[in-house]
């Protein structure tokens, strides 16, 4: 990884009893050329102290709202401001947070779906835009080396044309009514009015359909969808399944349950084309499943001189020797990884390197939302396909 200079980040969220924000703040610090220095961690002002202390900041920087930071470090000379922000907040603020801050001059990383609807995710893509800024959205798994291998076989032609993609994304956390309790993270995520109109289609169906089109290199053009809310009184689906076509003619399957008990985080995928055939499980990343007809199975291992010759991007991605796993934060970091290295070309006036900007964009968050948005269309719809709008 390039170091360079050490870059500033801020942080909006992340405050007491969030999960997400403080992994970012892990992810983006693994490699020693980030360092947390501002945030404003909680909508309570006390709250957001409280953060700031735990993350060692100084208690002057530790803001009581986004807006507050925006003015504050945009008053401090360049190279003590923050360099970029990150946004780690539910999904209905997320285009406010990361519009303000881009137009204010900062880049931004923010967690996914980038927006609470596609209204807000065109504009949202148009901000970037004008302002120039980078944008970079946390859609992690495509960190992982060994999706990046998986991408890079598909281009090189390896598999063929692809003819059948299969996504899958089982959870089984929210089988139970576990929002009546109050956890945090279970109200949020099944509340329309912070989540958006999916639940477990819009939290973890837009990783499995991310990833299909992040390997692939297709677009899906249409889909046949079916939610399901299974949990009484919960108000966002839990469980649901789609029909996939894609833009070359390739079908898909794509299925994402947080109802199903004993599953953990078990994304996976199967891509199939006229030569071979990947799979990848996201609970067992190191490892890349290579099928061909009438031949042995080949698992490919991360961190071999093999993977590197077929891969640069996932030899770049990869931090241990093969053998010494690798998992959810340094796949999370290598967004930021190339996130970062991408700041500093353009602040040295250099062009990165096309290796530097392999992390989501505003095009990818885009993509998400008419996903989402498709999903529930054709969910409502009686006719068998929905287009999905570009």
């Amino acid at each position: 990884m390039n170091i360079g200079r050490k870059l500033k980040m801020g942080l909006i969220g992340g405050g007491p009893g969030a999960f997400i924000g403080a992994v970012h703040v892990k992810a983006a610090q693994m490699d020693g050329g980030i360092e947390l220095v501002a945030g404003a961690f909680s909508r309570d002002a006390e709250k957001s102290k409280e953060a700031g202390r735990s993350y060692l900041i100084d208690p002057s920087r530790a803001y009581g709202s986004y807006q507050e930071m925006i003015e504050k470090e945009s008053k401090l000379p360049e190279g003590e401001r923050i360099d970029f922000v990150s946004v780690t907040t539910p999904n209905n603020s997320h285009f406010p947070i990361s519009r303000d801050f881009m137009q204010a001059g900062f880049d931004v990383v923010c967690d996914k779906p980038m927006t609470f609807n596609v209204a807000e995710a065109r504009d949202l893509k148009k901000v970037v835009e004008d302002s120039g800024r980078l944008f970079g959205l946390t859609h992690n798994y495509t960190g992982y080396p060994m999706v990046k291998l998986a991408r890079d076989m598909v281009r090189k032609g390896e598999l063929g044309e692809i003819r059948k993609i299969v996504a899958r994304y089982p959870q089984g956390w929210l089988a139970s009514d576990l929002e009546a309790s109050g956890q945090k993270q279970a109200s949020w995520r099944t509340d329309p009015s912070q989540s958006g109109g999916a639940g477990s289609m819009g939290d973890i169906g837009t990783h499995a359909e991310n990833l299909a089109e992040y390997i692939s290199g297709l677009r899906i053009s249409h889909i046949c969808a079916d939610l399901s809310i299974f949990v009484d009184n919960r108000r966002l689906d839990d469980d649901g399944n789609c029909l996939l076509r894609f833009e070359n003619g390739a079908r898909g399957v794509l299925h994402a349950s947080q109802i199903s008990i004993g599953e953990e985080n078990a994304l996976a995928i199967n891509v199939y084309g006229t030569k071979k055939s990947i799979e990848w499980h996201q609970e067992h990343p190191n490892y890349l499943h290579v099928k061909a007809a009438d031949k042995p199975l080949e698992i490919w291992s991360r961190g071999n001189g093999y993977v590197a010759e077929i891969s640069p991007a996932a030899a770049r991605a990869t931090r241990l020797p093969s053998g010494h796993p690798e998992a959810f934060l340094e796949a999370f970091a290598n967004i930021y990884a190339n996130f970062a290295d991408a700041l500093r070309a353009r602040i040295s006036g250099v062009t990165p390197d096309p290796l530097f900007m392999d992390f989501p964009n505003a095009d990818d968050g885009l993509r998400g939302m008419l996903f989402i948005e498709t999903v529930l269309a054709s969910t409502k719809s009686d006719e068998k396909w929905t287009v999905m709008p570009k």
